[in-house]
């Protein structure tokens, strides 16, 4: 089993992935603290918060064996449903009636240009699913800078991409492969700079030019 959370890794850059999941590095920068923070708000684990017709749960354990991942939900919101909307609700041992199960997964800044929060909130989805057979439509991401839920849609090509990347961080961690990496602009806002080299390493350079520039002094 893997880490849930990787997946927003590897949908971001399969070597950050693999420097993080399989070398074991990891380096902090502002953004990851400004993260870290957001979450250790919501990381406090409960029995439930019940406002209403809502129960809030944090910390969630989560678990798939078809996807091979484990790891947490921030926040799974159990909503009550009416009496003929029972197809995909789950009953609680406590408490009355039948609830949706929505999970809520929280992120420092603001929506992405891609899909990489998405995917996250998906595999959280699915682990649910797979918990406690039933069908979960939508999930929520909140983003600390905006202050703002967007609802994500939990759509057939979404979910493929989970597979998808699930399959390949197997790949990967199997092989004990981390990828060269591709200098892309998103590189200058990765914690893992400095230590992924994506200049210095990039498919376009040979060990000896990287050697002969940062090594050897030339005679």
């Amino acid at each position: 089993m893997l880490l849930l959370s990787g997946i927003q890794h590897i949908a971001f850059c399969e070597r950050q992935w693999a420097l993080i999941h399989i070398e074991q590095q990891w380096s902090e920068n502002v953004l990851t603290v400004e993260g870290h923070h957001l979450h250790e708000r919501v990381d406090n684990p409960v029995e439930s918060d019940k406002r209403g017709d809502v129960i809030v749960l944090r910390a969630v354990t989560l678990s798939s064996k078809l996807l091979g991942l484990n790891g947490r939900a921030d926040v799974v919101e159990l909503r009550k449903v009416a009496n003929n909307e029972n197809d995909n609700a789950i009953s609680l041992d406590d408490h009355c009636g039948r609830w949706k199960v929505i999970p809520v997964e929280y992120k420092r800044g603001e929506p992405k240009p891609d899909e990489r929060d998405e995917v996250q909130l998906c595999a959280q989805a699915m682990c649910l699913e797979e918990m406690h057979q039933v069908k979960i439509d939508f999930g929520f991401l909140y983003y600390g800078e905006t202050r703002r839920r967007v609802e994500v849609d939990f759509s057939e090509g979404l979910r493929a991409l989970v597979r998808e990347y699930s399959k390949r961080m197997h790949e990967l961690y199997d092989q004990g492969i981390t990828p060269l990496p591709v200098y892309k602009s998103h590189c200058k806002s990765c914690s893992l700079l400095d230590i992924c080299l994506p200049k210095s390493l990039s498919y376009n350079n040979n060990v000896e030019t990287y050697l002969e520039s940062n090594f050897w002094s030339s005679e």
